[in-house]
């Protein structure tokens, strides 16, 4: 197949490109650095098989090959890039997703968009159903991703009804592991190089908030899954094994043997209190759970780190 996939240099992206690649599918890789890095995919631009286009996807993209699947994975996806970059965030999941359903449309090709479990905002229902509308505030801080991703949701549904456009959607939860950066500004990543740094750790709010935690290897093997079967309809995949950011925060301690300490500051405006994915779908349709635990998760990401940092 020949795969295209926006954002192919970021933290997801670049783990799809490997992925295909390996496959002997043919993947166009295309990114425009904001947030994505080439470190992410240098080691897989000797493959034949791998081409990169450095474009910003909110100008229409034109391909002369033939495409099988657009797959749109660029975004500003962490709290401290969409909220120093709000028009950009917006545009990326509203003006880029259309670029791309278009693209999509002239080759006659599948579209797959990355949504995410922000568009259930600070949920109401626990755990987060794909049934759930959400609880987002339209005009809040966060508002420019959550809302980006609501309108991108909708544009697929949009192109699928009146273009027939094959569509396939992932709202994704908290995911992690090697190829995010270290300035990402996730709960995760923050965690690590601060306690790889000696730095102190720092929770938002006193750290009773939770989240679900799904390794990069088990993201990936789920949305293959979903690329694989006729299903158009919004699928959660993640980790349904729940823990506050403050469990987080002592498993990191440990694990990297950091003297850290924990530094508790203000809650964010609109950080949600609860997030867990319900998987019953993905379970079922997919024949597909998280097979990695956190624990071994975070030891591979911390390698990773690790290394990044010297």
């Amino acid at each position: 197949m020949n795969i295209l996939i926006t954002g192919g240099a970021g933290f997801i992206g670049s783990h799809l490109c490997k992925t295909f690649l390996e496959k002997g599918e043919s993947v166009t890789c295309v990114d425009n650095f904001i947030t994505g890095s080439k470190d992410n995919i240098k080691d897989l631009l000797n493959n034949k098989n791998i081409r990169l286009i450095e474009h910003d996807i909110l100008t229409p993209l034109y391909i002369n090959d033939s495409i099988d699947w657009v797959l749109h994975f660029a975004s500003l996806a962490s709290p401290k890039d969409y909220i120093a970059y709000p028009i950009k965030t917006l545009k990326s999941g509203l003006l880029g997703t259309h670029n791309c359903l278009g693209l999509a449309k002239a080759k006659n090709a599948k579209f797959f968009f990355a949504s995410t479990s922000e568009v259930y905002g600070d949920p109401l229902v626990h755990p987060q159903v794909e049934e759930y509308w959400g609880n987002v505030n339209s005009i809040g801080v966060r508002s420019c991703y959550d809302e980006s991703k609501r309108g991108g949701e909708a544009l697929a549904y949009a192109y699928y009804r009146q273009h027939s456009i094959d569509i396939r959607i992932v709202r994704i939860f908290n995911t992690y592991g090697p190829n995010m950066q270290i300035e990402d500004g996730r709960v995760v990543s923050n965690f690590i190089v601060q306690a790889l740094k000696g730095e102190d750790l720092t929770i938002y709010g006193r750290g009773n908030q939770t989240r679900s935690f799904c390794y990069i290897s088990d993201l990936v093997a789920g949305l293959l899954k979903i690329m694989s079967i006729d299903y158009k309809l919004p699928l959660n995949l993640g980790n349904s094994c729940e823990f506050t950011v403050k469990e987080l925060a002592k498993s990191v301690l440990k694990l990297t043997k950091s003297k850290s300490k924990i530094k508790f500051l203000p809650l964010p405006e609109d950080d949600p209190k609860k997030r867990k994915p319900d998987i019953t779908k993905a379970k079922k349709m997919l024949n597909w759970q998280p097979k990695i635990s956190l624990e071994e998760g975070l030891k591979k990401t911390i390698g990773y780190f690790r290394e990044k940092l010297g």
